[in-house]
């Protein structure tokens, strides 16, 4: 018997569909991530004495920031042809056919955040940006955990071929819904991915399907430990008294993160094919973001 450290991943992204609109578990983890947060910037609210009645404009904030800067960094990082349609609405036009909000860019997001966390700052929390940006960054660590969950149930954002028998089996990414039907000759696409899964018959299919590092779940380790640092040096040191600290954390750890997990990573395309270096796009975004976060740390500035 030969022992292998593969797994067969034929998750179904859907939780249910109405009609013919799915509702996944991808946009469940956006949810966990908002819920998880609130309650975590509570407690930090609470501590800090800041009433806890303007969470609900961090909130709001916080969301439209992040969908629109996702959403917007998307299409200026990762592609070259789109229309302002296909940005900002969950449907193309022509033919009509519901897509969803594909394609979200965490580096667009941090970027819309911090620029919706300003206006925050200024006009309801009245502290300065870093002040809130230093406790923000906190639930938003393990918010990124939750989303690269959502990409893992949606088998997207893979890894790289390992070339060994340890890996994951993507049967959804690598293997077309259309594909997968004319194979099995299934009724419907779910059928299809579980007869490959399962049936003996489609035993030679599966084999063919390479085995991928679980990039996703490298990513939502990683951001899990980058929530416990801060948690420990928000509650247990008095680093949060310098104004911008956290924030230098997070950025350093989280995009840290980042870059290297992307050489794990399958292709993704974007701005890298710009510049003649062997980095992708994820990696040529994340280093002016790390430095940043350099700078807010061992930056000379008195503590308050």
């Amino acid at each position: 018997m030969i022992f292998s450290l593969a797994i067969d991943w034929n998750f179904n992204p859907d939780i249910i569909k109405i009609g013919s609109f799915p509702i996944k578990y991808y946009s469940l983890m956006y949810v966990l991530a908002f819920i998880v947060g609130l309650q975590l910037m509570k407690r930090i609210y609470t501590k800090d004495n800041i009433s806890l009645e303007k969470l609900d404009s961090i909130f709001i904030y916080t969301v439209i920031a992040m969908l629109l800067g996702a959403r917007i960094g998307h299409y200026v990082f990762y592609e070259e042809d789109y229309t302002l349609a296909e940005v900002f609405l969950p449907f193309k036009l022509d033919p009509f056919e519901y897509t969803g909000f594909q394609g979200l860019a965490s580096h667009g997001a941090a970027i819309g955040i911090i620029i919706a966390m300003y206006f925050y700052s200024k006009k309801v929390v009245k502290k300065p940006l870093l002040w809130t940006l230093d406790r923000l960054v906190i639930p938003t660590a393990l918010g990124a955990m939750f989303v690269r969950l959502g990409n893992l149930f949606n088998s997207e954002i893979v890894g790289k071929a390992t070339g060994t028998d340890f890996g994951f089996k993507f049967i959804r990414n690598d293997i077309s819904e259309y594909k997968a039907m004319a194979i099995t000759q299934a009724k419907t696409v779910n059928k299809a991915y579980d007869l490959i899964a399962n049936s003996s018959r489609f035993k030679e299919v599966l084999a063919e399907v390479p085995n991928r590092y679980p990039t996703q779940i490298y990513e939502a380790t990683g951001y899990v430990i980058t929530f416990f640092v801060l948690w420990y040096i928000y509650w247990k040191t008095d680093k949060k008294q310098k104004h911008g600290y956290l924030f230098g954390v997070f950025m350093v750890m989280l995009w840290s993160i980042r870059f290297i997990i992307e050489f794990y990573k399958e292709w993704q395309g974007g701005i890298e094919t710009l510049f003649n270096v062997n980095l992708n796009t994820g990696q040529l975004l994340s280093i002016p973001l790390v430095l940043v976060g350099l700078f807010f740390m061992f930056r000379p500035v008195k503590t308050v």
